[in-house]
């Protein structure tokens, strides 16, 4: 039996980058790694025994159970102690015998195509009792007899006769098994006794059947060293359902280490399985079936020659509103990229993240921004600034002499009506924190409901206390999140913009490993910035230094960087002036008469 250790199911919490809570012996999955939590987000339906390994979820319409072994083969979850074996089970013991064909059984099976050969080999019969009921024996590869089928050929559909059913207490195995050669390194798997019959009956060797349906895979740890030993390729030939064959799922999860091959959905020819495939077209059909098996085709893996060019939309870019970027990246930051701004602490990277934001609100994107420092309030109150501009932007003194900056009520109001179907807040204020879900299934929904293209999270370490498993080291928890945030910004095409603290001690002149963290952060980004205030003897206290240290798409870097001011008032920062005085659309006639911003200046 498989030695079960607890730390094994951490290790899958960590692995499926799930939030989960121990609960006396049971550590609970805030999400079903099966289904998710349904339809409504169903939390902590998922539960696995710290004891025993064993897992359930407990929502009836996904009700998935079983084991670490389990897991591991249906996630690619890669146990620490391999070795494992099937639980042993006291299973029913057949003496040895020698199993005749009868003649009712031989003339059924005539019906269906298969010959009376092939029944004799495989020692088809009927019940001793009932000759209406065919028997298949099932015996291994030492041709003991360990499973027995019956099949009822007077079943009537809505009669209250069962169709097929299993003698109790036998060993689930592969029918066939005994008549396999290890000569031949593929098995051909079938669902049905009679579709395994019909392709053996068709010339080709190796064939075997499941012993319960679809659904039941009780027979893999009886068989897995069997397969594993004897065969490098499996064929699947399953029933056809709809776009879909029977099996073939499960024996990919199940069998990940072999090749699997599948018969083609067009060589079904419009049939559900090889018996009817062979009743209709003859052999022939069978072997082209077989000869035409094509590889399943691996997850994340295709064919260069299939890559199609992407369409206008998938080229757009984010025009971040510094001309000497924007130059750099050929027009602007492109879609379903990572970008991360880096930079010290206190230098102003939330000041430019949020201005950038600005602009993607100006080009009609839809935004969302996560403040893991600023509270709901002075955030609005920058981004209010920042648009309106140092024309629109008063001064006032308080009474301990200290300049205040703000707009009129009346700005405030257009700047509000400007944004409100555009720019979005994850408010982490009114939440408790046992509400509070994943950053990443947030962001997910609100680019769902809301059509978010651009997201800024500021910054990095506040952001993944709200999103990994706990029990992750620091480093683990950083590449984690943002694999997840760049896996979501290709998904989509949208982009998101990640603020990341600089190390405190650089000992680097590479901008991208002095970004604070796993070097996972910028090695999966596709745009890498820096903003910080460079050194006194190069710029004034109200300047700052931005390079471009990475660009996955354009390749063109910057490493001598640009010169940027600060406006105190607007909070802007610009390199030129026109830069400093652009107007945003919200005071614009043509904004209020069509509701469409204005272009930018050409780059």
């Amino acid at each position: 039996m498989y030695d079960f250790d607890k730390t094994e199911a951490y290790r899958f919490a960590a692995y499926k980058n799930t939030p989960v809570t121990q609960k006396g012996n049971e550590l609970q999955f805030q999400y079903c790694p099966y289904c998710a939590g349904g339809s409504h987000k169903d939390k902590n339906t998922f539960a696995i025994n710290l004891d025993t390994g064993q897992y359930k979820c407990l929502r009836s319409s996904c009700s998935k159970q079983g084991n670490m072994i389990t897991l591991s083969q249906d996630f690619g979850f890669e146990l620490q102690n391999k070795e494992y074996y099937p639980v042993r089970t006291r299973y029913k013991k057949f003496k040895p015998i020698q199993i005749e064909s009868k003649d009712e059984a031989v003339k059924f099976m005539e019906k269906r195509g298969i010959s009376k050969a092939t029944c004799q080999k495989y020692e088809i019969t009927t019940h001793k009792k009932n000759p209406k009921i065919i028997v298949f024996p099932f015996k291994d590869q030492n041709d003991e007899l360990r499973f027995i089928k019956y099949r009822n050929t007077d079943y009537v559909k809505g009669g209250n006769k069962s169709k097929e059913w299993c003698e109790k207490n036998c060993m689930p195995i592969l029918f066939g098994m005994n008549h396999c050669t290890s000569d031949n390194k593929t098995l051909i798997i079938t669902e049905g006794q009679i579709d395994s019959l019909t392709v053996s009956d068709c010339g080709f060797s190796n064939a075997v059947s499941v012993p319960t349906g679809k659904n039941g895979f009780t027979w893999v740890p009886n068989c897995w060293d069997w397969i594993n030993k004897n065969f490098n390729e499996i064929i699947v030939f399953g029933d056809k359902e709809g776009e879909e064959i029977t099996l073939l799922r499960e024996i990919k999860s199940k069998f990940n280490t072999k090749k699997i091959k599948s018969v083609r959905l067009e060589d079904y020819r419009e049939c559900k399985d090889a018996n009817e495939i062979h009743k209709k077209y003859g052999k022939e059909q069978i072997r082209q079936c077989i000869l035409n098996a094509e590889l399943s085709p691996i997850k994340r893996v295709m064919k260069l020659s299939q890559v199609t060019k992407p369409n206008a939309e998938e080229l757009k870019k984010l025009r971040t509103g510094l001309n000497g970027l924007d130059r750099y990246l050929n027009g602007g930051v492109p879609f379903g990229q990572l970008m991360i701004l880096t930079g010290k602490r206190g230098d102003g990277k939330s000041t430019l993240a949020n201005q950038i934001i600005g602009y993607a609100i100006e080009q009609g994107y839809p935004s969302l921004i996560y403040s893991g420092e600023l509270p709901n309030y002075l955030l609005q109150n920058w981004m209010h600034r920042q648009i309106a501009g140092p024309k629109r932007v008063m001064r006032a003194n308080d009474i301990f002499g200290n300049t205040d900056y703000y707009i009129s009520p009346s700005d405030e109001e257009q700047i509000r009506a400007w944004y409100d179907d555009l720019l979005f807040i994850y408010d982490s204020v009114s939440i408790e924190d046992d509400e509070q879900e994943s950053l990443c299934i947030t962001i997910t929904q609100a680019i769902l409901q809301y059509g978010i293209k651009v997201i800024l999270i500021d910054n990095l370490m506040t952001a993944i206390d709200l999103d990994v498993d706990k029990n992750s080291n620091k480093y683990d928890q950083q590449s984690s999140f943002t694999k997840k945030l760049a896996r979501i910004a290709l998904r989509f095409n949208v982009i998101i913009i990640l603020v990341a603290h600089r190390r405190k001690n650089g000992f680097t002149t590479d901008a991208n490993d002095e970004v604070s963290g796993s070097a996972d952060i910028t090695n999966l980004a596709g745009v890498v910035v820096s903003y910080d205030r460079g050194s006194k003897e190069e710029l004034r206290e109200t300047q700052r230094k931005l390079i471009l240290s990475k660009s996955r798409l354009i390749g063109k870097l910057n490493f001598e960087g640009f010169v940027l001011n600060y406006n105190e008032a607007s909070k802007r920062i610009y390199e030129a002036e026109n830069e400093l005085n652009f107007e945003f659309s919200w005071n614009s006639n043509d904004f209020w008469m069509n509701n469409e911003p204005t272009p930018f200046d050409e780059v």
